[in-house]
């Protein structure tokens, strides 16, 4: 079978698709996020490749049926997982007409509408940060690729050198900074980078989860000292453990005390800037050198989609640019591609989807879709509050939770062994998913609102079960 099908294949094709997606969509409000414990497999595919093909409509509405019944469901009602998201489904129709068109975005000559978009969705993101003068950013893959663009950033606009001639020549070792809650992207880029991960000090958090600044402080003077080379405070907006937001215009005070570049990874929670109701939760966000914000987490947004931006647009082209010959040019004044303001190369139209969701659901959309969950989370906070078995683990923040069991006296260790035993009785029957995780050293259990089709009948279902898990551990 040949690639180039024909007119009426491809319509048959697309069509049954489309009402299975459909059939799926309509399914998710009372869908399992995943098949009950019992029934679980995770053995690997042993078929070999095919040299022939086959049936295309029989072997496509297969394979759907099989992600669907054995899959694990992040876009159900129940999931109350980590940052992913049930997509808006005009999203899902960007996506399918990006996969059709395949536009390539590393230049301008061969993408001119499509890098338009982009560079207009990038400019309502940053209008919305509410910066007062110029800034830019760019489009990637997500959180990981946004924090490691913006310590680059950072880098290279504190050691111009390094661009070209490397770490090594900057004479001393360059230091970078972020809380113990943050991201472990933030490891990765400074490994990635060539500083090497012992070089981000992760400081310790206070009883909110928020980075200590007195802690930062006599870090960064002890650096200082030892003839290290402080560059970069990576904050966070939004920690993935409890949501914890950092003080944002503390630590921008104290980047600017010490000339340091301030990022903040609001991947998760920079998102609330386009909720006018909730925008003093990240209060300062506008003091940053740059921002990560990943659409694909709060902005209801399929993977993958996030965005870095920074009000030193200069920086995004000292950092990224290069020069080749094989690019084409375009007549006139000179230009700016995307391959020089990126990371990436050939490119991706990530920017369609949250563009058009934008065109046609409207930024009110956003507002009501982020204080509905916010609503939700602090109902659910509330009954933690005062129930008689579990007790509040860190402040509710953003639509993230932790609760841990009010038993006196135990160990961290039992403890945690509880916070498993009742997560997995929670999760037994595929109809919710909640998680442990560990807050400032301790244990928790983790639940997060995150789809748009979460509402007060599954926060009662989670009751409940909690409830029930609790009494039989």
């Amino acid at each position: 079978m040949g690639f180039d099908l024909d007119s009426e294949t491809r319509r048959q094709l697309g069509h049954r698709l489309i009402d299975r997606i459909d059939e799926y969509l309509s399914g998710l409000p009372s869908r399992p996020v995943q098949l009950p414990l019992d029934q679980r497999t995770f053995g690997d595919l042993q078929n070999q490749m095919p040299e022939a093909g086959q049936d295309a409509a029989i072997f496509l509405d297969h394979i759907t049926t099989r992600l669907i019944d054995e899959g694990f469901h992040v876009p159900s009602a129940g999931y109350f997982g980590l940052m992913n998201c049930t997509p808006a489904y005009v999203a899902v129709l960007a996506e399918m007409l990006v996969a059709a068109l395949n536009p390539q975005l590393a230049t301008l000559s061969r993408s001119q509408l499509a890098s338009k978009i982009e560079r207009e969705t990038v400019r309502w993101i940053g209008e919305r940060v509410g910066w007062p003068g110029p800034f830019d950013g760019t489009f990637t893959s997500g959180g990981n690729e946004a924090n490691f663009s913006a310590m680059a950033l950072a880098l290279a606009t504190h050691f111009p050198g390094s661009v070209e001639d490397g770490v090594a020549s900057i004479g001393a070792r360059p230091v970078l900074y972020t809380s113990s809650e943050a991201h472990h992207s933030i490891d990765k880029s400074a490994g990635l980078l060539g500083l090497g991960r012992s070089a981000l000090r992760r400081i310790p958090v206070d009883d909110t989860a928020r980075i200590d600044l007195n802690q930062l402080e006599a870090q960064i003077q002890q650096d200082r000292a030892a003839g290290h080379k402080p560059f970069c405070v990576a904050a966070t907006a939004g920690t993935t453990n409890s949501g914890a937001v950092d003080d944002l215009p503390g630590v921008a005070a104290i980047c600017k005390r010490h000339n340091l570049w301030m990022h903040v990874d609001g991947a998760y929670g920079g998102a609330a800037i386009f909720a006018d109701r909730h925008r003093d939760v990240v209060k300062g966000i506008e003091l940053a050198d740059s921002i990560t914000i990943d659409p694909h987490k709060w902005l209801a947004m399929p993977f993958a989609a996030g965005v870095v931006l920074t009000s030193h647009p200069e920086s995004l082209r000292q950092a990224f640019a290069v020069s080749t010959p094989y690019m084409p040019r375009i007549p006139g004044p000179e230009v700016l591609d995307n391959f020089k303001v990126s990371t990436q190369w050939s490119r991706r139209m990530n920017s369609l989807k949250l563009w058009l969701t934008l065109q046609i659901h409207g930024r009110q959309a956003y507002e009501d879709h982020i204080h509905r969950q916010m609503e939700l989370a602090r109902y659910f906070a509330d009954w933690i509050a005062g129930s008689e078995r579990f007790e509040l683990a860190a402040p509710q923040t953003l639509p993230i939770v932790n609760l841990r069991i009010r038993w006196p006296g135990l160990t961290e260790a039992e403890r945690h062994a509880i916070h498993e035993a009742i997560v997995l009785e929670v999760t037994r029957d595929g109809r919710r998913w909640i998680s442990t995780t560990l807050v400032n050293g301790k244990s928790v259990i983790r639940m997060m609102v995150i789809s748009y089709l979460t509402g007060h009948r599954q926060i009662e279902d989670l009751i409940i079960a909690l409830t029930t898990a609790a009494k039989n551990v």
